[in-house]
């Protein structure tokens, strides 16, 4: 699996989002997005990253930023998550995992001594062109607004 790094075209996708609104990355054409995948909804270190960036969120628009969350979560699950903590962003379902493969963020991981293959908590900065202006691979969760805007 190839990682994306700085400067990379960032893959095209289409995706449902909680709503089952399509979602294509040309949509953002022209603005710069925080593209941020997540292992699992409603998880306490997911709960800290989302709330970060929603707490943020005024920050983002104010420089020009749109925000889309990415997990393999259902529909269902994505929209539970965006009711309970009223994020302003939409949260993709991306259950066959086709955007999360697109940008590599799927592999083996470890966990209390255990391995198993899922998302890598990974956040791609997008600029307007459609470029990839930043990898974000250790998000902090509770402080990843200041990484991204650092």
């Amino acid at each position: 699996m190839t990682q994306l790094k700085v400067g990379d075209q960032a893959p095209d996708f289409t995706a449902k989002d909680e709503q089952g609104n399509t979602v294509t990355l040309s949509d953002y054409k022209g603005k710069k997005l925080v593209l941020f995948f997540y292992p699992k909804a409603s998880t306490p270190g997911c709960t800290a990253e989302a709330c970060d960036l929603s707490n943020n969120y005024e920050r983002f628009k104010a420089l020009g930023y749109d925000i889309l969350g990415v997990s393999a979560d259902s529909q269902k699950r994505q929209s539970n998550f965006k009711k309970k903590y009223d994020f302003p962003y939409p949260l993709l379902a991306d259950e066959d995992k086709e955007v999360i493969n697109a940008y590599g963020v799927w592999g083996p991981k470890k966990f209390m001594g255990r391995e198993y293959d899922g998302i890598h908590r990974t956040t791609f900065v997008i600029d307007e062109n459609g470029l990839i202006e930043d990898v974000i691979l250790k998000v902090k969760t509770k402080a990843h607004t200041d990484q991204i805007l650092a």
